[in-house]
């Protein structure tokens, strides 16, 4: 399908600087801009590239103003980043769904299944599993007793959802994400072995939540380990048994938090982030990638930093001193010989 400049200015509200007729039928990287292609330029640090690209239209903030004569068509939004994304949702959305119950899929009797669902091949659907309508499940995909899934889900190839867990309305767990394992629950006995403690709980996730590939979200080992709506988990992260993670908080890559602990609003987690079990998180709270949290965050919207973290700011100015203290050891050790000289 064709788009001109001037279609796509009226959708994001913008205005056209060039051709308004210009026609795009793809996407591609400004840096790696084809003819019929439309790029976006958001990050200053790839403006050398506008100059150049063989893009039909670029997508630019109102604010731009360029050092040099560019031949593709602009498109001027109020944020660049976030029109594209439109965009690109738009192209998303319209692409063919898949639709249909396969042969192969197993599904219990026992199910309520809604409208316009796609199950595919070696599903497993158990007993007494609520589908809402339009959902999508691909194949390979287990779904165990009593679990609910709101109205719009996917779950990509692989995943595993056990007994009793309930997913919200339009959520998107990625291939191979676990919901509902066990926590890790074991207790000493008198003998030095370890019993595992039942886990007897389940996960609850809310609507609009997606979960990256391979993450495992444990369930409860009483009550509920709870994701509220619109957060966001990136791949391979470890959400423990019990934890708590309040709505709109996006965690990246690798990052794991222990069992019982509670994640405000609006939290930013970089990748590699650990948090041990039963601490707060406050809202708007920002941790920088690799850092480890072993106590409460008291203050909504600090940034923070190492492990163990502390305010950002601080440890910046303290990363320039300890990465130095190699060479202020021999600078000490110098003053000292020269000290023991002076006293002889």
């Amino acid at each position: 399908m064709n788009f001109t400049a001037a279609l796509i200015a009226e959708f994001l509200k913008g205005s056209v600087e060039g051709n308004p007729e210009a026609t795009v039928s793809d996407i591609s990287k400004i840096e790696e801009g084809k003819p019929g292609t439309l790029s976006f330029l958001a990050n200053p640090k790839y403006e050398k590239f506008i100059y150049d690209t063989q893009s039909s239209i670029v997508i630019v903030n109102a604010d731009f103003q360029p050092q040099k004569k560019i031949s593709a068509t602009l498109v001027r939004v109020k944020n660049a980043y976030e029109s594209f994304a439109a965009l690109l949702r738009l192209y998303d959305q319209s692409k063919p769904k898949k639709s249909g119950v396969s042969k192969m899929a197993v599904i219990s009797d026992t199910a309520s299944l809604g409208k316009d669902l796609y199950v595919g091949e070696f599903t497993v659907v158990s007993e007494n599993v609520s589908i809402g309508d339009g959902v999508q499940l691909y194949p390979q995909v287990y779904v165990g007793d009593h679990v609910k899934i709101g109205e719009g889900t996917i779950l990509h190839p692989g995943v595993k959802v056990y007994e009793g867990c309930k997913i919200g309305a339009h959520c998107v767990i990625h291939a191979g994400a676990i919901i509902g394992g066990d926590g890790f629950g074991f207790a000493p006995n008198q003998d030095n072995n370890y019993e595992k403690v039942p886990q007897v709980g389940k996960v609850i996730i809310e609507d609009h939540v997606e979960v990256g590939a391979n993450t495992t979200v444990d369930r409860a080992t009483i009550g509920a380990t709870i994701l509220r709506k619109g957060v966001k988990l990136d791949n391979l992260i470890m959400i423990g048994h019990n934890v708590e993670i309040d709505e709109n908080t996006v965690i990246a890559a690798q990052s794991g938090i222990s069992g019982s602990t509670k994640v405000g609003k609006n939290c930013m987690f970089g990748g590699q982030v650990g948090l041990i079990g039963h601490i707060n998180i406050a809202s708007g709270v920002k941790i920088a990638a690799q850092s480890g949290i072993s106590k409460d965050i008291k203050e909504e919207g600090i940034v923070i930093q190492g492990s163990p973290a502390f305010e950002f700011g601080p440890y910046q100015r303290s990363y320039l001193l300890f990465r130095n203290l190699p060479k202020l050891r021999e600078q000490i050790n110098e003053l000292e010989r020269k000290v023991e000289q002076l006293k002889q």
